[in-house]
């Protein structure tokens, strides 16, 4: 595995870890294996700070121990440890008296096949420290109390979307209005999506997901403009909303449309990334202030469990994902068999199960060079993805893929057996040996497996005595 090549498809500091699990099965050396050139980098400033020998500034050696560029640090050793060998994703947050930042520090388990090596990722955010006077917020200590207890249930052990519901419901009570929304902005995909929203009892208005189509995100790129550089927006008098017309008229129509008659809008800003925004609809004018006064506060909180919770969905999408192909890995093949061979997970309907597996990678690899046999299984994946879409699709070796299909037939699977057969001919050096099994009611997922690999294999048997001179060594 190339780790420095998968620790530079991280945006932030981030590198790669070792842990030694010992015979009694405590916590051994701690190696740094690689990592990106920002992470590196900053090695050299925590190597120059500790007294290594005569040397000021410490080069980085892959595999070094950890304690070649910082003191020894037994809560570190311990995450470490749980994240690599007891395989538990871990957040972390380090606080630092001596420096003018705070470490939020994310740790996520990678598959090993060392027997008593364990490896993670270890990504890094460093929090500069800022003096929040929150006394000038002209709230009273009952509403700051209020707020400050429902935005503690952000790290409740519950799914974070149906967290967010609660406090924004909490949040619409404390604001008396109609209506609260948190909306997030995904800027790759150009997609809004809501986080959480809540309505009171009674409204006539809609909910979010009434508006959020193909046009939405192009009318919030707009709001950022509107704000002209102010942290908020406070609509709250015919007036106001007369400004909005003249220099948004788009909004504009979109608001009466929704009947928006006041508006309360935050954009939740995380290092300087727009994340998305919170805001409240019609509340009594009188207490637009409040309104504004409460919705700031509340973004301390919110913004940053919001970052927090996508940089975490990221990690896991990105520790259960092939790299090369796009598709999931063999990680998550492990995670998704063992849920349903030990009954975590139902089976779905009628299950086909397919093993796929290239036919000459190793001829290619030995003849061509391991670039043109990246692109080979580059190629593996763009076929299965276009002719199983909508299955599960996980790369589980080198050259081979499991594919399973929810609720299909005998005759679909060995039609799309066929197809990536028969597409595969469209690229060069592309060949696939392939079997399938359709699981009977009561059958055993690991028979099931048994089956189609031994189809797969007895494929590919027949293709080698067709072309000898591919076959692997």
């Amino acid at each position: 595995m190339d780790w420095r090549a998968f620790a530079d498809h991280f945006g932030a500091m981030t590198c790669v870890l070792s842990v030694e699990r010992k015979p009694d099965g405590t916590c051994g050396t701690v190696r740094i294996v690689t990592g990106n050139q920002k992470y590196l980098d900053s090695l050299e400033l925590a190597g120059g700070a500790v007294d290594v020998g005569s040397e000021k500034k410490v080069e980085f050696v892959p595999n070094s121990e950890y304690t070649r560029y910082i003191p020894k640090d037994l809560n570190f050793e311990d995450v470490c440890f749980r994240a690599a060998v007891q395989k538990q994703p871990v957040h972390n947050c380090v606080h630092m008296p001596r420096y003018p930042f705070d470490i939020m520090a994310y740790l996520m388990p990678l598959e090993s096949s060392e027997e008593n090596t364990g490896f993670c990722t270890y990504t890094q955010l460093l929090i500069p420290k800022k003096d929040s006077n929150l006394s000038s917020l002209n709230i009273s200590q009952e509403t700051a109390m209020d707020i400050i207890g429902t935005c503690i249930k952000l790290r409740e052990d519950k799914p974070f979307r149906e967290i967010m519901q609660e406090v924004m419901e909490d949040i619409r009570k404390i604001c008396d209005a109609e209506f609260c929304c948190v909306l997030l902005m995904d800027e790759n995909q150009r997609k809004c999506t809501v986080m959480g929203e809540a309505k009171a009892p009674g409204s006539a208005l809609s909910w979010m997901e009434k508006y959020l189509d193909d046009d939405f995100y192009s009318l919030a790129e707009t709001w950022l403009d509107t704000l002209s550089g102010s942290f908020c927006l406070i609509i709250s008098n015919e007036q106001e909303m007369e400004m909005i017309r003249q220099g948004n008229p788009a909004w504009y129509q979109s608001l009466k449309n929704a009947g928006a008659e006041r508006l309360v809008l935050f954009p939740l800003f995380f290092r300087e990334r727009l994340l998305g925004y919170i805001y409240a609809v019609n509340f009594p004018a009188e207490k637009a202030q409040h309104i504004r006064d409460t919705l700031e506060l509340t973004t301390y909180f919110v913004a940053s469990e919001i970052a927090n919770n996508l940089f975490i969905e990221q990690l896991r999408t990105m520790s259960k994902t092939d790299l090369l192909t796009g598709v999931l890995n063999r990680n998550a093949m492990n995670d998704r068999i063992t849920g349903l061979c030990g009954g975590e997970e139902e089976i779905p309907g009628q299950m086909g199960v397919v093993f796929a597996d290239m036919n000459g990678l190793k001829y290619t690899n030995d003849h061509l060079g391991h670039v043109a046999g990246d692109q080979l299984l580059k190629n593996a994946a763009v076929i299965l993805k276009s002719t199983f879409n909508g299955a599960e699709i996980y790369r589980a070796g080198g050259d081979e893929f499991l594919i399973l299909m929810q609720d299909t037939t005998e005759a679909d699977m060995r039609k799309k057996i066929s197809d990536i057969k028969k597409k595969a001919e469209l690229f060069e050096n592309v060949s696939f040996a392939a079997g399938g099994c359709l699981m009977e009611p009561g059958m055993d997922l690991r028979d099931a497996m048994s089956e189609a690999d031994a189809q797969m294999y007895r494929d590919k048997g027949n293709f080698y005595r067709k072309y000898p001179e591919l076959k692997r060594d």
